[in-house]
C-alpha cells in the first residue's frame, strides 16, 4: 500500500491525503465499464502523486494486452490511445512531476514485458502525451499556480487508424461547460464549449514530440 501522507506539514497546508489502493480499485469498480475502455477519459483533478490515474493506466493496458499483443504497431497504437485519455491536475508541482514519472514508468515496465524490442519512438510520444495531460495547476481557480496563467488541457481523438488530432482548450471552459470527469463528449469533441485555443495538423502517433510537437 503506498503511504497516504508526506508530511503533516502538507496535510495542514494543501490537505494532502493520498487515496490508498483498496479505495482506488474500489471507485474504479464502481464505473468499471469505462475504466476498461481504452478510450474512455479520466480526469483526476487533485491527482497527486498518482495512485489513481497509475490504477486507471493499468486496467486500459490490460484490455490492450488481452486483443493486441500479438502485433506490436497495433499494442503501441492502442496503447498511446490509452494514455492519451488519462489527465491529472496538481496543485503541488512535485506531485505532478512524480505522477508523470510513475505512469511512464509503468508504461516503460508493461511494454517491456509483453515486447522483446521497446520502440523509443513510441516512449517517446507517450512522454509527450503525459507533459500534456498531466499539469502542476489549481483546479479550483483554472491556473497555474506560479504563473497564474489558465490552465490548458489536449483532445487527443484517433483519425483514420494511425494518426491523432490535438486541440487545446482552456481547463475553465471544460468544467464549466461540462459534467464531472467528462471533459469531452462521447464523439470525442469538446462539447458545448468555446472555441480551441489552439488547433493543430494531424500527426502520427509516433511522431509526438519530434520537432515542432515539442512545443508543449
Amino acid at each position: 500500500m503506498d503511504k497516504q501522507v508526506k508530511s503533516k506539514k502538507r496535510v495542514t497546508d494543501h490537505g494532502e491525503v493520498f487515496t490508498n489502493d483498496s479505495e482506488v480499485n474500489a471507485m474504479l469498480d464502481l464505473v468499471k465499464h469505462e475504466a476498461e475502455r481504452i478510450d474512455s477519459r479520466f480526469l483526476e483533478p487533485a491527482c497527486g502523486n498518482g495512485n489513481f490515474l497509475t490504477e486507471v493506466l493499468k486496467r486500459k493496458l490490460t484490455i490492450v494486452d488481452s486483443r493486441y499483443s500479438k502485433s506490436q504497431i497495433e499494442w503501441e497504437r492502442y496503447s498511446v490511445i490509452a494514455v492519451s485519455s488519462i489527465y491529472g491536475v496538481d496543485i503541488l508541482e512535485d506531485n505532478a512531476m512524480e505522477c508523470r514519472d510513475r505512469l511512464l514508468g509503468i508504461y516503460i515496465e508493461w511494454y517491456s514485458k509483453t515486447f522483446k524490442k521497446v520502440n523509443n519512438d513510441c516512449i517517446r510520444s507517450v512522454q509527450f502525451l503525459l507533459n500534456r495531460n498531466i499539469l502542476w495547476g489549481d483546479a479550483l481557480d483554472f491556473t497555474n499556480p506560479e504563473t497564474k496563467q489558465p490552465i490548458i488541457f489536449s483532445e487527443w481523438s484517433a483519425v483514420n487508424g494511425s494518426m491523432l488530432k490535438r486541440r487545446d482548450y482552456m481547463f475553465k471552459f471544460l468544467v464549466e461547460k461540462t459534467h464531472q470527469f467528462s471533459m469531452f463528449n462521447d464523439e470525442g469533441n469538446a462539447a458545448a464549449i468555446d472555441e480551441p485555443v489552439k488547433d493543430f495538423p494531424l500527426i502520427h502517433f509516433l511522431k509526438l514530440g519530434e520537432g515542432d510537437t515539442n512545443k508543449l
